[in-house]
């Protein structure tokens, strides 16, 4: 059950990382406009467009992904922890930023902004908590 969990845990953050990454990196302008989608613009809000900066958090996303699948592949505790530390490294100080900037959003793009930078941000603590059992949950 634990490996299960874990496995659901990590390709969560890679499904997410991998459709951010892939959007940003092959078409930064539209993810600059429309993300998060559904006639909705949280990036565009924030600053003027500058395609390097939008092309490299897609490749960072990218490589992130390579990494969580890396993780829920091997499910080795040492992959976990890197994979979850890597997450945290991105997950925290972006959570910070835009905590930190809802001015230009409304309450329901606010909400759902922080929620899943929140669960972005969160998740990699759980894994790191729960792959201490895994060993023992094998023996």
């Amino acid at each position: 059950m634990l490996r299960t969990m874990c496995r659901v845990a990590l390709g969560y953050l890679a499904f997410v990382s991998v459709t951010l990454g892939a959007w940003a990196l092959l078409a930064p302008r539209s993810f600059y406009d429309d993300y998060p989608g559904l006639g909705r613009s949280w990036v565009s809000i924030d600053g003027p467009y500058n395609e390097h900066l939008v092309r490299d958090v897609g490749a960072l996303n990218l490589a992130l992904t390579v990494v969580f699948v890396g993780a829920a592949v091997t499910l080795g505790r040492a992959m976990i922890i890197t994979a979850s530390i890597a997450s945290l490294v991105w997950g925290i100080p972006h959570f910070i930023y835009h905590l930190a900037n809802l001015d230009d959003l409304g309450a329901g793009d606010a909400f759902a902004s922080i929620a899943g930078l929140a669960v972005f941000a969160l998740l990699p603590i759980v894994l790191i908590i729960v792959s201490s059992s895994l060993d023992e949950a094998d023996g």
